[in-house]
């Protein structure tokens, strides 16, 4: 056989090999389990390390000055020290206190202010950043369109409307929760969280509802979304003529903004169970992401049910998006630029694309909460403008440097 046959053969069966995950990869069972990790892992090189150790050190280095900031004066050395006291870290006391709830144990001041109060902001922007940069890549793949992110698709516009139907229809609105001894009053405003999550999946879901027609399409999903998104925007501009109390505009803003001001182990705690679940999803479909960018015809002929996979793919997206909300609001951007600038480091192997998003989301969303602390201090500004006005600029770069921008 030639060499220009045997490369036609290799051509021929990269697509269904490479790409498709229902239909056998290793026929050949030589090599042992060394040669076998090696073949599985080929994909990995030199750029995605770059770019995981980039993001890594910054989100380091953000995170030291992000807390060594606050009215306790600390140099970021004492943070350093904080942070790594070995009577925080290997106490088991401290960590039933930070992941359980439990009371925190007695440790110096440093190390309570350090613990307690200022890392579970670099936390929570950390899992904010992971969540919000894949839902992206998510959504892109899903709609093989770059421009696509959980602000273009209607989650974020529906979980700002479900906000301020909350706090300005139903402020004075409290729940009584019946227990077998007492009972809990909870006011709505303590609900918020899931109150977001679930506006965000009930507007997708309309989005999904609007865009089928015997199934959906890429474009008609996107045309669906920014239909949603304008009018629940809209909804949401007129429900501030009808706040009538400062306090509700001001958590309004906050909420609708993003910002991180004032989270603590709580939000880590919410945040961290649907993260796990659904980046483990996410990650474990990397192969399906890769065959739906194929186009739809291509992915029907390998054996995917597009139609099954491409709602199941969104319903994690989804997922992943409501969870960043329900901890830090509508953080407008992160979702959009992230994977863009990961896709033009790594390409868009969705195996390499999901393991960048997972490192450069964080370092983005670290490094502009340090941005929104430090830019008019003492005054915080909330997070999700200072990525606005990043996001803004880079996407005038790219329309000013690229011709075809848009689908992928």
């Amino acid at each position: 056989m030639t060499e220009d046959e045997l490369a036609s053969e290799d051509g021929n069966r990269s697509l269904a090999e490479r790409f498709s995950p229902w239909r056998a990869r290793d026929s050949d069972a030589g090599g042992g389990l060394a040669g076998r990790l090696v073949r599985r892992f080929a994909w990995l090189d030199t750029s995605l390390l770059a770019l995981i150790l980039g993001s890594t050190a910054i989100v380091v280095g953000a995170g030291l000055v992000q807390v060594s900031l606050g009215s306790y004066e600390m140099t970021i050395g004492q943070a350093w020290a904080a942070v790594f006291n070995p009577n925080v870290l290997f106490n088991p006391q401290a960590w039933d206190a930070f992941l359980l709830g439990e009371a925190v144990p007695e440790m110096s001041t440093e190390s309570l202010i350090v613990w307690n109060i200022r890392l579970p902001r670099v936390l929570v922007a950390v899992l904010v950043g992971m969540n919000l940069a894949v839902s992206g890549a998510i959504f892109q793949a899903v709609t093989r369109n770059e421009l696509a992110s959980p602000f273009i698709l209607g989650v974020s516009s529906g979980a700002g409307l479900a906000i301020l139907l909350t706090l300005v229809a139903f402020a004075g609105v409290t729940l009584v929760v019946p227990l077998v001894v007492t009972e809990i009053t909870l006011g709505l405003s303590a609900l918020l969280p899931l109150i977001a999550a679930f506006g965000g999946i009930a507007a997708f879901l309309l989005v999904y509802a609007i865009a089928w027609k015997n199934g959906t399409s890429p474009v008609r999903l996107v045309l669906a979304g920014v239909i949603v998104s304008t009018v629940f925007g809209s909804l949401q501009t007129a429900m501030f003529f009808f706040a009538d109390n400062i306090g509700v505009v001001q958590s309004a803003i906050q909420w609708t903004t993003g910002s991180l001001t004032g989270v603590d182990w709580e939000q880590v705690r919410i945040a961290i169970p649907w993260t796990v679940f659904g980046l483990a999803l996410a990650i474990v479909s990397a192969r399906q992401l890769n065959v739906l960018l194929l186009g739809e015809s291509t992915a029907k002929s390998l054996g995917m049910r597009v139609e099954r996979v491409r709602f199941g793919l969104s319903a994690v997206a989804v997922l992943l998006a409501a969870a960043s909300i329900a901890v830090a609001g509508i953080v407008s951007f992160v979702g959009l630029i992230v994977p863009h600038v990961v896709r033009n480091v790594v390409g868009s192997d969705y195996r390499k694309l999901m393991i960048g998003c997972l490192f450069a989301g964080p370092a983005l969303m670290v490094a502009a909460d340090v941005g929104a602390r430090l830019a008019l201090s003492p005054t915080q500004i909330p997070v999700g403008i200072v990525t606005g006005l990043v996001g803004g600029p880079y996407f005038l770069y790219l329309m000013r440097r690229q011709e075809s921008l848009g689908e992928i």
